[in-house]
């Protein structure tokens, strides 16, 4: 018997090793265009990503404007649809095993349907039931509860049969608003603020993949 119907993963950082290697290097490119006095490193971002956010990032602290995110999505978007990320090793077990004892795998991320879809293809030969992307705008995405909502009035859901697992405060914030139980993707990153937070804060905080595939099957 599967200890959650759903799970709800996050994608970047969570599934797929992406900010590194794709979001932060595509971001250093925006700053050095539309800000070139700005200097952040890759810790800099985590932390602005984990609290209060990506958007608020750009929108309170950089004072973007609508021209200048145009250019940070599409300078972005360049660096995403040349690399697929690989998945953390582990989370094809994760996966399938929910899939093939009847579970539901639905993805609430700030990346985009398509490029998610792609990854999934790419790394586990599954599709998410659902996908909630950057593309459906402010107010229908994380931290806002409209995809957990969602995924609960599409499936006739409770909040104790859904498991959202995410890496930062967001997901985190979306859940608890949401009365979902949260599991901290711990693997991710072990920055001590960003650490410190969700051990104190979540349900569950997991270290390893492994440890959170052992708590869901075992």
């Amino acid at each position: 018997m599967l200890k959650y119907r759903c799970l709800v993963l996050d994608h970047d950082d969570t599934v797929v090793k992406s900010t590194p290697t794709i979001h932060f290097p595509s971001f250093k490119k925006t700053l050095e265009n539309l800000r070139p006095n700005v200097k952040m490193t890759l810790e800099e971002f985590l932390l602005y990503s984990f609290d209060p956010g990506f958007s608020p990032l750009c929108h309170d602290i950089l004072k973007f404007t609508d021209e200048e995110m145009e250019f940070q999505y599409n300078t972005w978007n360049e660096h995403v649809q040349k690399t697929i990320p690989k998945f953390y090793e582990g989370f094809d077990d994760i996966i399938k095993k929910q899939k093939d004892e009847g579970g539901l795998v639905c993805v609430v991320s700030h990346s985009n349907s398509v490029n998610i879809l792609r990854d999934f293809n790419e790394n586990f030969g599954i599709e998410p039931d659902m996908i909630f992307g950057w593309e459906l705008g402010e107010e229908k995405r994380k931290p806002k509860p409209y995809p957990l909502n969602e995924i609960m009035r599409v499936y006739n859901l409770k909040p104790n049969e859904l498991l959202m697992v995410d890496d930062l405060k967001p997901g985190y914030d979306m859940a608890r608003s949401c009365g979902v139980d949260f599991a901290c993707a711990g693997w991710s990153n072990q920055i001590p603020k960003i650490a410190e937070f969700m051990k104190k804060n979540c349900d569950y905080y997991f270290d390893s993949v492994k440890k959170l595939e052992k708590f869901l099957f075992n």
